[in-house]
């Protein structure tokens, strides 16, 4: 790569989560403080998780330590996955969620992919981070690709080197971004000090090759990380927009989902037309020690060849898995039970990265291929 060079001005751009993936990273659980009372159950959600993805795409999982892996293989065995697609990296982490911590991965029009690495620090709120913010750099390392520390001058003048997690924005490929002025704006929950929302489109659209970004307001009720997008709006096609809603006026996510619905409908793509917008209900409200917790089923992945999706005992489960079976009529739509996993405050979009796949030059790639 050319020194000084931007990923934009190399032809970079961040791909859709529905374009071909390599791979997907996840990191296998081993904190029980994350989900205090519960973890017994989460290594075998993940067994449930990783079997499925392996059938379409290889699995990239860090592991804590040996005998973490010996344990992890055998889970995996017993429910039948093969290893051969599964990979075990000998990383120590805080936590497990790749979503945030890993890298984000970008790819220009020869196909070459390459990781751009934002700092990490546990959503501006945790002060064990410091394993997790090297995720990006030991993954470049492993597979020789080129790496970017984005950065902005923040209110001193000096360069800093930019706050984001990979959950606080959802691409469509082409140039469109959303995310939230709660999670990248907040004078509270503020990731990086003095930076304006002007030096972060720049940053976008620099180092993803962005050319919009849709600002929503707020996420929804429980979040931990204050408003990350991939609770509340997803794309899922270049011009089409998922987003949740809640019809219940005295539900706490009425008014903030209504108010982003009406954000978006005021929107336009670039080419200056409406956004072709679906609705996604919200599962009931859901509480553990008295603790309102961020259940969504916008929290979905979109693997090769299915689409992973969380559910929680609820009758608006069937609608959720309803309407995205409509939206990728070419994957199969999977629920997975998260009612244990979310007591750990995130799901599965929040578990997992993917690694796009190296494709021919000038490859083109449609949600429905």
């Amino acid at each position: 790569m050319e020194a000084g060079k931007t990923p934009r001005s190399l032809g970079f751009r961040m791909p859709a989560e529905w374009e071909p993936h390599e791979a997907t990273w996840i990191a296998w659980p081993h904190n029980a403080s994350d989900w205090p009372g519960k973890f017994g159950a989460i290594p075998w959600v993940y067994v449930e998780i990783v079997r499925l993805l392996a059938e379409g795409e290889r699995v990239e999982i860090l592991v804590r330590d040996e005998a973490l892996q010996r344990r992890a293989s055998a889970m995996l065995l017993q429910a039948g996955v093969c290893l051969e697609r599964v990979r075990f990296h000998l990383w120590r982490t805080n936590r497990v969620w790749l979503r945030d911590s890993g890298p984000i991965f970008v790819r220009n029009a020869a196909g070459e992919v390459a990781i751009t690495d934002w700092k990490f620090n546990a959503w501006a709120k945790y002060p064990d981070w410091r394993l997790d913010d090297r995720n990006p750099e030991r993954v470049a390392e492993l597979l020789g690709m080129h790496r970017w520390q984005p950065t902005a001058r923040g209110a001193d003048g000096r360069p800093r080197w930019l706050v984001l997690e990979g959950g606080s924005i959802d691409a469509n490929g082409v140039g469109s971004l959303i995310t939230t002025e709660e999670c990248l704006l907040s004078e509270v929950q503020q990731r990086n000090p003095g930076v304006l929302r002007e030096q972060l489109e720049e940053a976008f659209a620099e180092y993803l090759g962005v050319e919009q970004v849709l600002w929503l307001g707020r996420g929804t009720a429980g979040d931990d990380t204050h408003g990350h997008v991939d609770d509340i709006t997803r794309f899922v096609g270049e011009d089409v927009i998922l987003t949740a809603v809640e019809p219940d006026a005295r539900d706490e996510n009425h008014q903030p989902l209504r108010e982003n619905l009406q954000r978006l409908r005021a929107s336009r793509t670039p080419s200056g037309r409406q956004w072709n917008l679906m609705e996604l209900p919200m599962p009931r409200a859901i509480f553990f020690n008295r603790q309102r917790l961020p259940a969504s089923y916008a929290n979905f992945y979109i693997a090769n060849d299915r689409v992973l999706v969380p559910t929680f005992h609820d009758p608006r489960d069937r609608d959720a898995l309803r309407i995205l079976s409509e939206v990728f009529p070419q994957r199969e739509v999977v629920g997975i039970h998260c009612m244990d996993f979310i007591w750990g405050l995130g799901a599965l979009h929040c578990m997992t990265q993917q690694q796009p796949a190296v494709l021919p030059p000038g490859t083109a790639f449609s949600q429905n291929d």
